[in-house]
């Protein structure tokens, strides 16, 4: 530490110098490089602008900023939703009208233009791909997100980089110091020993977790792409300028870091190269660095496995890692029940969720840029006589249509030997609004809304955030066109990755399109959650026994309010016996409710609300 650093920068290191050093030094053993980071560090406090130190101390103030009931996410493309970064910056009231205050962008630093559009292999961490604008525009984004109370997320890539960045072009130049940031080797000896534990992520798009290089006349491992080189965190240069290039991004005004792939990140022989305790190791010490350099900036784990893998990367209460994790599991349980419109594996999961401690926080979603992939608890579905691989190819089916559904998703990474095809679709698009409009069927359309607001209300009913997938708030549809480009034909993913209908946008005006009912009904949910402290994060939540299998109950209580909310996955009227004592009042329709037996219509919900604190 040097003397000479500001005090407020000293204090905060302090809190966390020794801690850092032994987990780095147990890591690399290697001082020279710890010194070279804690400098780094301070090296980024010091460029940080006084507007984002003053956030930085607001939210120290307040370190559970987002956690109450007024936090609304919605995850977009830029490109997609308004051309590039000034385009979103144009559009902020209509994201500011929708009540959303947490903005996702999806990858938008410098990726190779044709092998990969979604950005997930980055060739400069520090450019903006040029068709979305500049660091600059990015810059000026956050300013103007800030002076609307909205937050901006961005994804950090930390696997991997594009076999375009300088780090790679010099690695296959034959330069060993660069060689030495990824992993190369002279032959397939070592790739062999690693296949035999390391499980592939695309077996059918792209197989194997290594990759022939001609240039270098070596062999590199790639997990996710061929052109996507996983770094070798074991080297402390690795580490120490990631770490750096995370911290560029939130001096540039990113609140929330998205790390993407974490689970991933340390490599092991003899391993599954997944969840390491070293990677561990190495949240931790970024959450340090943040705090130090950047506390108001939030970390996001991407973790998409089952709970058990999942809840580690929070950390533990004393030593935090992330502050928040997608719910990845309860996305894919709410589509294994909208398919088989059976609430039991829903109920057993979000059992699980809600005995958490209330200091781990969610994103809770529908839908999002990726597919929703099938990895369920089977050993509980095991005694209802449910068999993995069929089952994974009744809900496929179910959602695909092609058992007779309305729904319209399509199979993406489809792998016939295993059956383990994943999901594709926009929300609107799987519970059957396309179809509906399609065959101009206007019973068939009011069902299809009902459902759509049911599943958003039971989206807002969760703990945690909710985020909303861009165009789902108007009921866009999927886009097949993707079909017809030569770079996108073979990810179906792209289904669901159209540009968002700006004229359908308009019609949220009028009520009695399709787009101003869904908009509207979703809009007046968001109000009711940021209304009522009973959806804050600190509430108490449960299962709420209906006494039908068909309909999922959630109990809420916080400060004298107590909610229950009721959701019907059936397509025929179900009643929920829950029989409390309290009168309730409907929060939609303001109603008066004994909530004894509640008949609730096909595919619809009910709020019901009362409150101790009142007379």
């Amino acid at each position: 530490m040097n003397a000479k650093w500001e005090s407020e920068f000293l204090n905060r290191l302090s809190k966390h110098y020794e801690e850092m050093k032994w987990l780095y030094m147990e890591l690399y053993n290697d001082e020279h490089a710890f010194q070279y980071f804690v400098t780094m560090l301070h090296d980024y406090y010091e460029t940080r602008e006084t507007w984002l130190k003053n956030i930085d101390k607001e939210r120290i103030q307040n370190p559970n900023w987002y956690k109450g009931n007024d936090m609304l996410g919605m995850l977009m493309y830029t490109n997609c939703f308004a051309g590039n970064l000034k385009g979103v910056k144009k559009h902020l009231s209509y994201l500011k009208e929708t009540g959303v205050n947490y903005l996702h962008l999806m990858p938008l630093l410098e990726s190779p233009k044709g092998r990969d559009d979604g950005g997930y292999a980055v060739s400069d961490f520090r450019k903006v791909k040029p068709e979305l604008g500049t660091m600059e525009d990015l810059a000026q984004l956050s300013k103007e997100c800030h002076a609307n109370n909205m937050s901006i997320c961005l994804d950090f890539v930390m696997n991997h980089t594009s076999e375009d960045h300088e780090w790679a072009k010099r690695a296959r130049s034959g330069d060993f110091e660069y060689q030495s940031r990824y992993f190369f080797y002279e032959n397939w000896d070592i790739p062999n020993i690693y296949e035999k534990t390391v499980p592939q992520v695309f077996p059918q798009t792209a197989p194997g977790n290594f990759t022939w290089n001609e240039e270098s006349k070596k062999v590199v491992m790639t997990t996710f792409y061929p052109y996507q080189w996983d770094l070798n965190y074991a080297n402390p240069t690795v580490f120490n300028d990631m770490t750096a290039n995370m911290l560029f991004l939130c001096n540039h005004g990113v609140d929330i870091i998205r790390l993407d792939a974490v689970p991933y990140i340390w490599k092991e022989l003899g391993t599954n190269c997944r969840n390491l305790p070293k990677v561990h190791t190495l949240v931790r010490i970024m959450r340090m660095a943040c705090e130090i350099v950047c506390p108001g900036t939030l970390l996001l784990g991407e973790v998409v496995m089952e709970p058990k893998e999942v809840v580690p990367y929070f950390g533990t209460i004393d030593k935090p890692e992330c502050h928040m994790l997608y719910n990845v599991t309860t996305m894919a349980s709410t589509w294994h029940t909208v398919a088989t419109r059976d609430v039991r594996l829903l109920k057993h999961q979000l059992e699980t969720v809600f005995t958490l401690p209330k200091e781990y926080t969610f994103l809770n979603y529908l839908r999002c840029h990726d597919d929703i992939g099938w990895g369920l608890e089977y050993k509980f579905l095991e005694p209802f006589g449910i068999e993995e691989v069929a089952h994974k190819k009744f809900l496929n089916d179910e959602l695909t249509g092609k058992n007779g559904s309305d729904s319209r998703g399509e199979l993406y990474n489809d792998d016939p030997r295993l059956g383990d095809a994943r999901l594709t679709g926009m929300t609107a698009s799987l519970v059957g609004m396309e179809t509906a409009v399609k065959e101009q069927d206007t019973v068939k359309l009011e069902r299809a809304i009902s459902f759509d607001i049911m599943l958003h209300a039971f989206l807002y009913t969760q703990s945690g955030i909710p985020v909303l997938y861009s165009g789902d708030e108007i009921g866009q549809f999927n886009d097949y066109g993707y079909h017809k480009d030569p770079l996108k034909a073979q990810d179906s993913r792209y289904l669901h990755r159209g540009d968002l209908n700006w004229e359908n946008v308009k019609k949220k005006e009028d009520k009695s399109s399709y787009q101003g009912k869904l908009y509207n009904a979703i809009h007046r949910l968001s109000t009711l959650r940021s209304k009522y402290e009973v959806f804050d994060g600190k509430a108490d939540a449960w299962i709420v026994e209906t006494q039908n299998d068909a309909v999922l109950g959630i109990g809420r209580y916080y400060n004298g309010q107590k909610l229950i909310g009721l959701f019907n996955f059936s397509k025929q009227n179900e009643v929920a016996k829950i029989f409390e004592e309290q009168q309730y009042v409907n929060l939609v329709t303001n109603g008066l409710v004994d909530a004894k037996e509640i008949e609730i219509p096909a595919q619809d919900f009910v709020w019901l609300f009362h409150n101790y604190n009142e007379k």
